[in-house]
């Protein structure tokens, strides 16, 4: 029997012997690499924070002392280990188990996450709480380097130092984000990393002179006391002492008794802590230890051997063809450049590519620092993303009118990683910005020319969003380029469906059912979010007297509501609705909300 067949909650993991903790460890690397491969998700992350996990739940109390996960996406072994395993062939499926912390799905989930550098505030958060409702109990926030260098972890780590309230902060660093971590806080931890003398001095020093009969309690109080001196010329983590921390580490992140004996050192200090723990990303999986940042997540196998360009590698492709045709084209990405498609970029114009780090708010107003002496910048981010930086392209793009061009990945439902990161709430939040235009292509040529027409022939800012995956290529009224604007793609009489970027597609398959129904519809590609056409759906609408607007966006703010505001007439929505969207493939997640060709063509008929 493993040893893994018997742990179904935090409490046995304190019953295991040091070396069936070890065996432990690698029986869930086992079960994570069998499981992630089938399902898809973050795999590397997880595989390296094994040990990390299990000296946590040796060492603490789970239900009475809190652990926040920051981003979440490495709380697998969490989940393993507070009963969900039996659940894994579910992850990231439609009614299974959450990729994130959820609070719903269990009460050791204790915040919700998915997003990078909350951690610290919330952790915060519940160890004032706990203060003023006079409750015990530690508070464990466990935070990557890439997520500690972002603005919120910073400010919370000011705050943190400022109130002296008991949080400690498990510093997972293993130089990785999705990619290498970038900036002068990742190059300050490597130096911390390759000088973890001053911990293994410390505690050597105080065990040893502990055990010198009579002198050695005074002997260790003088040393005590030149111990800021020694820390200067021994290590460079001082700076977190400095804010008023406990600085425990490096730790070797793969060393259980190591975790234990610094996290129970933590636990008996009367001040916040920060505990430095170096870990392996991929740890235990080869192809995941050489290559992590493409195990930082793995996709569920494909059924199709048609690997088709997909929307990031076309984004991708035309910004390369546009900064060798001008050679003001920059790119600024927050920490997504393989992601967003940006690899050839980086190797050919690296002087031109500014990766922020996870920093999105930073990414946007240096994009307008960069437009305002004659550059033009891209902005590369994924749409769940770019929320965090409304601020900048309100305060600092927009209102100076500067051409700064978003280039919106994983715009619409992304499926599987569930509500944080469906990308559905970008036009709500950009179509209230003034001087700025969303452009939303249906396939990577409009996508191409969309972006050409944003970089070459606008003067202020510009949204392209598009998708993740791939469409396939329009057959009729693909658009050609110039100012986008709304078209009647096909003639019909009974009702017009007017479909914005990718949901084109739904909206002429749905056509298509309809016409086999004797009902003609007419097509209508708005191809622009803002400034709406009114004027050519108004005068289709003339004729059909009904109209449905398909749109991969939330209702709220979107294209229909807005459509259906100036235009008043019978009306349809077939969008994403008022409501966080779950987890699940984005088939299974169209075909519940009734977004697809054959779930419209019946609700159309119904009200028809």
């Amino acid at each position: 029997m493993k040893i893994l067949d018997k742990v179904n909650s935090p409490d046995d993991i304190k019953k295991l012997s040091s070396s069936e903790l070890e065996a432990l460890a690698g029986e869930i690397r086992e079960f994570l690499i069998e499981n992630v491969l089938k399902t898809g998700g973050h795999l590397a992350s997880n595989l390296g924070v094994v040990e990390l996990t299990l000296a946590l739940y040796r060492v603490f109390d789970a239900g009475k002392d809190d652990i926040i996960w920051d981003v979440g996406h490495q709380s697998y072994v969490h989940k393993i280990i507070t009963g969900r395993k039996d659940k894994f062939a579910t992850l990231r499926q439609f009614d299974g188990i959450s990729g994130f912390p959820k609070v719903s799905e269990s009460a050791l989930d204790c915040f919700d996450t998915g997003h990078s550098s909350t951690s610290l505030s919330a952790a915060l958060g519940f160890a004032t709480a706990k203060g003023l409702n006079g409750e015990s109990g530690e508070t464990v926030a466990v935070i990557g380097d890439a997520s500690f260098s972002g603005g919120p972890a910073l400010e919370a780590l000011n705050h943190i130092s400022q109130t002296k309230k008991k949080v400690i902060i498990i510093l997972n660093d293993n130089q990785m984000s999705i990619g290498k971590n970038r900036g002068a806080f990742a190059r300050y931890l490597n130096r911390v990393r390759t000088k973890p003398s001053y911990y293994n001095i410390k505690r050597e020093t105080e065990s040893l002179l502990s055990h010198i009969p009579v002198f050695g309690n005074g002997i260790y109080k003088i040393v005590k006391r030149a111990k800021s001196s020694i820390k200067y010329m021994i290590t460079p983590g001082v700076v977190f002492e400095q804010l008023g921390y406990k600085y425990l580490g490096p730790v070797d992140g793969h060393n259980i008794e190591n975790l234990c004996a610094a996290y129970r050192e933590a636990k008996a200090s009367k001040k916040p802590c920060v505990i430095h723990i170096c870990t392996v990303k991929g740890k235990g999986y080869p192809d995941a230890e050489s290559h992590p940042s493409e195990y930082h997540g793995v996709s569920a196998p494909s059924k199709s051997a048609e690997k088709p360009v997909t929307f990031s590698a076309q984004a991708g492709k035309t910004i390369c063809d546009l900064a060798q045709e001008n050679k003001s084209v920059v790119c600024v990405c927050p920490s997504m450049v393989d992601s967003c498609g940006l690899s050839d970029f980086a190797k050919l114009y690296p002087e031109r590519l500014f990766d922020t780090g996870i920093a999105e708010a930073h990414a946007v107003t240096l994009a307008a620092g960069l437009s305002a002496k004659g550059l033009t910048p891209i902005v590369c981010v994924y749409s769940s993303f770019l929320q965090r930086a409304y601020d900048g392209i309100l305060h600092d793009v927009a209102i100076c009118n500067r051409h700064v061009v978003f280039a919106i990945d994983r715009a619409g439902v992304v499926g599987e990683d569930g509500e944080t990161h469906q990308g559905i709430f970008d036009i709500a939040f950009l179509s209230s910005v003034p001087n700025l235009k969303i452009l939303a292509p249906a396939d990577t040529e409009e996508l191409d020319k969309m972006l050409r027409y944003a970089v070459n022939e606008c003067d202020g800012p510009v949204a392209v969003r598009y998708p993740r995956g791939y469409e396939p290529l329009l057959k009729v009224g693909a658009y050609t380029g110039g100012e986008p604007k709304a078209e009647v793609i096909k003639e019909g009489t009974a009702i017009t469906l007017a479909g914005l970027g990718n949901m084109l597609h739904t909206a002429l398959e749905t056509a298509k059912i309809l016409e086999e129904r004797g009902v003609s519809a007419e097509v209508v590609s708005l191809r622009c979010a803002k400034p709406e056409d009114f004027e050519t759906v108004a005068k289709s609408v003339v004729k059909t007297g009904f109209l449905a607007v398909f749109e991969d966006c939330s209702y709220k703010g979107g294209v229909g509501e807005t459509l259906f505001s100036e235009i008043p007439c019978k009306h349809l929505s077939f969008s994403w609705g008022d409501r966080f969207i779950k987890a699940g493939s984005k088939k299974a997640l169209m075909d519940f909300y009734g977004l697809t060709p054959q779930k419209a063509a019946e609700e159309i008929g119904r009200k028809l």
